[in-house]
């Protein structure tokens, strides 16, 4: 018994656990991010990597790429965050893809135009879930969070 734990016992409590005492640290999501303006998906990867059990497998700026990308299955993916409106293309043809190409991977949107038409479309088309960009950060870390510590097998939707 360490030295923490004698004195919690001493006082009547339990010890209070420490980012590093947990047994089994959820593993990391393998992430594919399509997100066509630079300065958010860089903000976006830094902050989800610092924050959230993520590694991002990948990046997409257009509905092409990305397509090609879920279709080529080389890498695994577990979480796929898309934007729209993207460079060309649309983010809704990026979620039928991934639907029919990773349809054990859970389909996040991140937009700035997260209206309620807007939501009921993507979810329509596939989505999981929908966040709007300037707040609703703290929301999709969390569901990345909630998401790692899933079974493989029950990640999806």
């Amino acid at each position: 018994m360490d030295a923490r734990s004698i004195s919690a016992q001493a006082a009547g409590t339990a010890p209070r656990a420490r980012p590093g005492d947990r047994e089994t640290p959820p593993r990391a999501l393998d992430v594919y991010v399509v997100e066509d303006n630079v300065i958010v998906l860089e903000s976006l990867v830094a902050a989800l990597e610092e924050l959230a059990p993520v590694h991002v497998v990948g990046t997409a700026a257009d509905e092409s790429v990305a397509v090609q990308w879920l279709r080529a299955g080389g890498e695994r993916c577990d979480l796929v965050i898309i934007d729209i409106f993207l460079r060309t293309g649309s983010g809704l043809g990026v979620i039928a893809a991934a639907r029919r190409e990773r349809p054990g991977a859970a389909l996040v949107v991140l937009s700035n135009y997260a209206t309620d038409e807007m939501h009921a479309r993507c979810q329509a088309s596939g989505a999981d879930r929908v966040f709007d960009k300037s707040r609703d950060i703290d929301q999709l870390v969390a569901f990345c969070i909630a998401l790692s510590s899933r079974e493989p097998g029950e990640r999806s939707h």
